[in-house]
């Protein structure tokens, strides 16, 4: 008989009224159980590869957020805590417009800075707590470290704080509650028993003595720079 062609398959026959077998086109069979491993992965559980241009559009954001926020607050630090968003937008180079795609009003933008604002501050108490040789030490390091900082710059003090923003479990709001408890800390650890715990009422005086340091402190630093 005729040779076959190279690759032919002996045994593909065609019977009568059976349908001819697919051609050799069809997907082999490593590629059929990769789409049904791809098809059942989410009912499995599995997350599928991110989407590279996605991740470079959500790092782009980011990048262009947290530059907005360093504008605005060095706008602030220079202009006074009644700046407009024109003027911020205007020194970002841009249009107000575009300030109000990343934050949906200035509120918005007041409680971003705040936020840089207390990420600094209170990377700079810790640092001055740590390498403190006494809880009072510490304790003056940081209403010192505070009170330059604020006096630094307190247009942006003011910008983030006003509107009650402190007392309405904002960031700063979050920061006091944070100071106290690192103001807090060194008095208990200095208070503890022997068995090397704090006993609970020393540790529950420790705490309200510490708030009562921090309302103290933050109160004579805003009346100062009010009054001056």
């Amino acid at each position: 008989g005729e040779p076959r062609p190279l690759g032919a398959n002996p045994l593909r026959t065609v019977r009568p009224g059976q349908q001819p077998q697919r051609p050799a086109s069809a997907p082999p069979e490593a590629d059929r159980y990769r789409r049904a491993d791809e098809s059942v992965r989410p009912v499995l559980g599995g997350e599928p590869a991110p989407d590279g241009r996605s991740t470079r559009w959500a790092d782009h954001r980011e990048a262009r957020r947290a530059e907005l926020v360093r504008v605005a607050r060095r706008t602030v630090h220079h202009q006074g805590p009644d700046v407009s968003m024109e003027e911020i937008a205007a020194a970002a180079g841009t249009s107000k417009s575009i300030v109000y795609r990343y934050f949906s009003d200035k509120t918005g933008l007041q409680i971003a800075v705040a936020e840089a604002v207390v990420l600094q501050i209170q990377g700079a108490l810790e640092a001055v707590l740590r390498i403190a040789p006494t809880p009072r030490d510490g304790l003056r390091g940081m209403v010192a470290v505070y009170l330059e900082m604020i006096e630094h710059s307190p247009h942006v003090y003011a910008f983030v704080t006003r509107d009650g923003s402190v007392e309405s479990g904002g960031p700063l709001g979050h920061f006091l509650d944070s100071v106290t408890a690192l103001v807090a800390a060194p008095f208990a650890r200095a208070l503890a028993d022997d068995d090397g715990g704090p006993d609970p009422a020393q540790l529950a005086l420790a705490e309200a003595w510490a708030a009562g340091a921090v309302g103290f402190v933050r109160g004579a630093g805003e009346r100062w720079l009010a009054h001056r």
